[in-house]
């Protein structure tokens, strides 16, 4: 075996058992995943359910007792009842409640009106994502206890328009099928940036670079032999993440897991590029940690794609999106995950994760020299 053939698996048993010896590496790749998908799989939710509403009803009988059972019923409502309005927006004032349905007391006479029964709803519009979501609740019961009415009476309720819903890649709506993929993205992002922010950083502070530099390996070798081992850990942290958001979150992956993990090693080559960029630089461990942390969390995790939307964000910061790796791995996840193997978005973000790669690889062997600097 020649002398190169030896000294690139040397360094990369080297890394290896570094990491062995240093539990910190394994944690990121492993632990971290676990907790924050565990966090942000249970704990975060766009769906508002069991908001409470105060419910005044002025004048009970047949007509409201059926309305207010809708809500009583309804898995999006845990209503409370008010005798009068003063203290249901007292309530709402406090932050008891989030919406207000008031029924007057000819409710049940203009409910057999031509016109309809109008009814009165205040919601507080301080979260205003969780404001539209009531309002659309309110008004989806409201839609459906009317046409119940007129189905009850033998005759169907006539709308100007009749609209017939179907959604598509994530019919049951639950924002946990949205939520998981991205953050799935956010984790690799830390992972790759994080296992190789502090891997040349951690080489300078502890004098063993200079040993390195003076041995007969290439600063090729030295580079490849710090990424390998760190893919290996980074896909391990992916393979797990896939795993809890299939079998634990159920998740639906209607896409190919080979295409899946095609991206995630692209993706994977393109964090540990910036991330072993930012160490090359730093030298810093420190420094390199929270380098690694604005120039890559803060970014995926902002501006992806993952929560906030990119089409309703300022042009200015449309385009800064385009500089953010995760941005494309976001939308191979969700395409993936939600509706298959759409390939007129896969390749094209495909093809832009390995041209980010490219770069900071790139970058990074441009910047790393075999000389004391």
């Amino acid at each position: 075996m020649s002398g190169h053939n030896r000294r690139l698996p040397g360094l990369v048993r080297k890394e290896f058992l570094q990491i062995l010896r240093d539990p910190s590496s394994i944690s990121i790749a492993f632990l971290m995943p676990l907790v924050l998908l565990l966090l942000f799989g249970y704990g975060v939710s766009l769906d508002a359910k069991h908001v409470p509403v105060a419910l005044v009803i002025e004048h009970h009988d047949a007509d409201s007792a059926s309305l207010t059972a809708a809500f009583r019923h309804s898995e999006y409502f845990a209503p409370r009842d008010f005798a009068r309005m003063d203290d249901a927006q007292a309530a709402l004032m406090a932050g008891q409640v989030n919406a207000i349905v008031h029924l007057r007391a000819n409710f049940a006479a203009d409910a057999r009106s031509t016109g309809g029964a109008p009814i009165q709803v205040l919601i507080n519009g301080v979260d205003a994502n969780t404001g539209r979501l009531v309002q659309g609740y309110v008004e989806s019961l409201w839609a459906n206890w009317l046409q119940q009415r007129a189905e009850a009476r033998g005759g169907k309720l006539q709308f100007p328009v009749d609209v017939q819903q179907r959604v598509w890649f994530n019919s049951e709506l639950r924002s946990r099928n949205y939520l998981v993929p991205g953050l799935i993205a956010v984790i690799m992002t830390l992972i790759g940036a994080l296992l190789t922010a502090m891997v040349m950083a951690r080489e300078w502070e502890r004098g063993t670079m200079e040993a390195l530099l003076v041995t007969p390996v290439s600063m090729r070798e030295i580079l490849i032999g710090k990424l390998l081992p760190y893919f290996v850990l980074g896909m391990g942290g992916m393979a797990l993440s896939v795993g809890m958001g299939l079998w634990l979150f159920q998740v639906p992956l209607r896409g190919s897991v080979v295409v899946l993990f095609a991206a995630a090693a692209l993706f994977l080559l393109a964090a540990l590029g910036m991330g072993l960029l930012i160490s090359i630089v730093a030298k810093n461990q420190f420094v390199a940690g929270q380098a690694a942390i604005i120039t890559t969390f803060l970014p995926a995790f902002i501006l992806s794609g993952f929560i906030f939307d990119i089409d309703s964000m300022p042009k200015i910061v449309q385009v800064l999106t385009h500089v953010v790796a995760a941005r494309y791995f976001v939308a191979i996840l969700q395409s993936l995950f939600l509706a298959g193997n759409v390939w007129s978005v896969i390749l094209p973000n495909a093809a832009a994760l390995a041209l980010m790669a490219a770069i900071f690889l790139g970058l990074a062997r441009r910047k790393a020299h075999k000389r004391l600097e």
